[in-house]
């Protein structure tokens, strides 16, 4: 090999792989992953048509094993594997995966289950209707082509597209550093939306999309998002639409019923959700839900059975779509190439204007190759009308002439081309009918020639042609069409469902035991003594509580802030559970006060050590994250101290200084937050305690020894908010407190 002219280049590697890799990526955008906007194909789909059409597999033709469009494919046009081939096929040829249908297969293509198709040596196709309509012309120079990979042929770069396919089909896929996500939709809406924008070029947007209220999925299905939401996704060409199951209530005997699923989302496998739907029933997620049957045959039917008659069919399906894919999110992301191979983000207009251009031009181009056909003609025409006229002369110069070819030029003033097709005529053409034939097929083309170029010189009958072709593909699969009648319905965005917590939990009472140091558990039951359970070494009991596994727990700490855990997700079993700080973001310098259970319209005193609080209500003390809510406002050299429900009409309030007053519970006011104000008043002391109470009922507290006393004279001690209040009976504790 002779290597003296190769030329060794030194190249920093960074730069070298950043071309590279740049080819790489264009190459993935362009040929792989993104659809052209004017026929809505990526290559392999768009080799695939065109070499069945090779194969001669018209819709009304026999069908062809997928083997030999694959291997033709596979060696003509796309130079990849005959599996990424063969799935690309299969696709095509899915009514579940495409709206319209390119492929009509004939044999085992996979189902809505996830099964695979089988081998592409058992099954057949063949192309379908709309399939005839994208390729509609390519013999008549409508397109550009561009040689193979190998040079031997010839592949068209972008097809005719006379069907609208990029929004009817819709279009996935993944590329270097950009995705493309086009849901599918209904070719009728399509249609008057293009007819709307040849009539009225700069129609607003509004007015589209109302001709266009949303994607259709070949599966059905309910869109429920806002009209405002899905207008602002076709105007920018990126969004995401709410898609649920069509469901519906079926009764059963004795006031039973179960909810039968008939259309699942796009692209949802029903097997896979059946195997979800088991696994969150095999993992008590879904209490409202008894059982799950996979009663389909040719029609899809899923058997929800609820756990009780009583259960709302709306709150149960409004738990399943929280937790599973019964209700998807349907990605928009109008990402193409344009006309001129530049891949960009489209709104839904440009998309239908790009195609309208597309068919404008393709017209253009077959208009101007039946023009130079039919010139072509004209003029063979024109050199038969000359022979017959001088048929005896044609005779003599074929029969004497030695160049009879020139000699005709020459005599007749003809044309290379009207020459040679002289000579070329057969001798029954001599007779008299078929002169009247040729000068009645030439008025035919002369008036045909007229039109046409009547045609590109017009560009608004060009434009009233566009729209009689797309007024056909309207009539041919709109409405009234096997394929026609809208399958997704434009349903209401769904109101606003409380779905009670018990749905989601199934109900348990439960003692949550809390530990001085701060590990929580939960034990089933109400448990009467808890004086039995044992701790870590060094720790003891701080507080218990009965609870339920739906219910809501408080918990103050002495930083001012409540937090709220859900009573499931305390740690259950034999151990010492687990720190509560791991649950809730409480500073190492704060510790928890106190455990309550979350009850509507329960509300509480919450107080510092100061002597400063007030009275705010459970729906205040409840936390929606970690981190807690801020309800009593503290200052650097205090803490939060007390937090306990109002279950009465008085207050007593006790101080470090063995002070009590008691007070009316109207005294203390109701803040959502802030610093309160003072329950007592202090010279030497701080609060050290608070009780709620019916002052009817007497103030009770425990004595030393385990007594408790209850006193019912509490005038001595009545008092107004803020005063300093007296000492307390004797035999009151030390240190004071009511518990």
């Amino acid at each position: 090999m002779d290597t003296t002219s190769a030329q060794i280049s030194e190249t920093r590697f960074a730069d070298a792989l950043s071309e590279r890799y740049m080819a790489y990526a264009l190459s993935t955008i362009m040929s792989r992953s993104l659809p052209d906007v004017r026929d809505g194909l990526k290559p392999v789909h768009r080799r695939l048509l065109f070499a069945m059409r090779q194969l001669r597999l018209a819709p009304n033709e026999a069908f062809k094993k997928s083997a030999r469009v694959v291997g033709d494919v596979m060696g003509k046009f796309h130079p990849h594997g005959d599996s990424a081939i063969y799935d690309a096929m299969v696709r095509l040829a899915q009514d579940f995966s495409q709206r319209y249908p390119l492929v009509d297969g004939q044999g085992n293509f996979g189902n809505i289950d996830g099964d695979n198709a089988a081998a592409m040596r058992y099954t057949e196709a063949r192309l379908t209707n709309v399939a005839e309509r994208l390729l509609q012309g390519i013999d008549e120079d409508a397109v550009d082509f561009k040689n193979t990979y190998d040079g031997e042929g010839n592949e068209p770069l972008v097809l005719p597209a006379a069907f609208p396919n990029l929004l009817a089909n819709g279009a996935q896929g993944i590329a270097v550093g950009m995705a493309t996500a086009i849901p599918p939709h209904n070719v009728e809406e399509l249609c008057n939306a293009l007819l709307h924008l040849i009539k009225y070029p700069n129609a607003s947007f509004e007015t589209l999309f109302g001709y266009i209220p949303g994607p259709d999925f070949p599966t059905g299905g309910v869109l429920v998002d806002t009209p405002e939401t899905v207008t602002e996704a076709y105007k920018i060409g990126k969004g995401s639409f709410r898609l649920r199951s069509r469901w519906e209530v079926e009764k059963l005997k004795n006031g039973t019923y179960q909810i039968i699923v008939t259309e699942i989302p796009y692209q949802v496998q029903k097997s896979r959700l059946i195997e979800k739907l088991a696994e969150l029933l095999e993992n008590k997620k879904l209490n409202l839900l008894n059982d799950v049957q996979d009663e389909s045959a040719e029609d899809l039917r899923l058997v929800l059975e609820p756990k009780s008659r009583n259960i709302d069919p709306t709150i149960l399906m409004e738990s399943l779509f929280k937790q599973c894919d019964l209700e998807v999110r349907i990605s928009l992301n109008l990402n193409v190439l344009d006309s001129d191979q530049t891949p960009r983000v489209m709104s839904l207009r440009e998309a239908l204007q790009a195609f309208l251009e597309h068919r404008h031009e393709v017209l253009v181009r077959r208009s101007n190759f039946r023009l130079r056909k039919i010139e072509s003609r004209l003029e063979v025409l024109s050199g038969y009308l000359i022979a017959f006229l001088n048929i005896d002369e044609v005779i003599r110069i074929i029969r004497e002439e030695d160049h009879p070819k020139n000699q005709m030029m020459v005599d007749f003033e003809l044309t290379d081309n009207q020459a040679e097709a002289i000579l070329n005529m057969r001798l029954r053409s001599l007779r008299k009918l078929e002169e009247i034939e040729l000068r009645k097929e030439f008025e035919e083309l002369t008036a045909e020639k007229s039109d046409i170029e009547g045609l590109l010189g017009d560009e608004t009958r060009r434009w009233r042609v566009i729209t009689t072709e797309i007024n056909d593909i309207k009539k041919e699969f709109g409405k009234n069409s096997l394929l026609g009648p809208r399958r997704t319905e434009i349903g209401k965005p769904p109101s606003a469902v409380v779905i009670p917590l018990e749905a989601m939990v199934e109900r348990e009472p439960i003692t949550i035991i809390c530990s001085d140091k701060g590990w929580i558990r939960a034990i089933k039951g109400h448990l009467s003594d808890v004086s039995d359970l044992k701790f870590k070494d060094g720790d003891s009991l701080d507080a218990s509580l009965h609870a339920e596994t739906t219910d809501r727990i408080l918990i103050f700490a002495s930083n001012g802030r409540c937090y709220t855990i859900m009573a499931d997700k305390i740690p259950r079993g034999r151990g010492h559970g687990e720190p509560l700080r791991l649950m809730i973001d409480l500073p190492n310098d704060y510790n928890f006060i106190s455990l309550h259970v979350f009850k509507t319209k329960q509300k509480f005193i919450v107080a510092s050590k100061d002597g400063r609080g007030f009275v705010a209500s459970a729906e205040d003390l409840m936390a929606q994250t970690k981190t807690g809510r801020q309800v009593l406002n503290i200052s650097k050299d205090t803490r939060a101290l007390i937090c306990t429900p109002v279950n009465g009409n008085s207050i007593a309030v006790v101080g470090t200084n063995r002070k009590l007053l008691i007070f009316s519970v109207h005294e203390l006011p109701e803040l959502t937050k802030g610093k309160g104000v003072i329950l007592q008043k202090y010279k030497d002391g701080k609060l050290a305690d608070v009780k709620s109470f019916n002052v009817e009922d007497g103030l009770s507290w425990h004595m030393n020894g385990g007594r408790r006393r209850t006193e019912l004279e509490l005038d001595a001690w009545l008092g107004k908010r803020a005063s300093t209040g007296k000492m307390p009976p004797t035999g009151f504790p030390r240190p004071p407190n009511f518990n």
